[in-house]
């Protein structure tokens, strides 16, 4: 079977040696698992901008790049006939006041689907290992030096 490409950005967002995850709240982790923002680059957008809107409208925060960390391949099949070009992006906090844990969601799925939910957390950087699909991938360039 044929797969189309599809850009997408991934971001980790890292604050006090934790990084920004989410896990969805009406799936079984099972299946969704333990991500980070991430979404389609549109038409005409540029990688660097996507990553900072996804995060935006996935969490509500507002973040900054710190440095590109390159870009992976990954193939979704079979959940989808899709391979993913993703361009992973080390972000910072524009405000460091941030909670805990909180609810976000989104009513308007891209997929048109319904709408979904999901809880954001901070998980230490040394346990980032057990992302789902492929979104560690990059992990070890985010930056040590970064006042991390």
């Amino acid at each position: 079977m044929s797969r189309r490409s599809v850009e997408k950005a991934v971001g980790y967002v890292v604050h006090q040696r934790n990084l920004l995850v989410f896990t969805h709240d009406d799936f079984p982790m099972e299946v969704t698992g333990v991500q980070v923002p991430a979404g389609s680059i549109a038409e005409g957008e540029s990688p660097g901008d996507a990553v900072v809107r996804e995060v935006r409208e996935e969490t509500g925060l507002a973040v900054r790049i710190v440095r590109s960390l390159g870009v992976e391949s990954y193939d979704m099949w079979p959940s989808k006939p899709e391979v993913h070009e993703r361009h992973f992006f080390q972000l910072g906090l524009v405000d460091g006041d941030v909670p805990v844990r909180w609810k976000c969601g989104e009513n308007d799925a891209s997929n048109g689907g319904l709408p979904v939910s999901w809880t954001c957390w901070w998980m230490a950087l040394r346990d980032a290992h057990v992302l789902c699909a492929g979104f560690g991938a990059r992990l070890g360039g985010v930056g040590a030096d970064d006042g991390l």
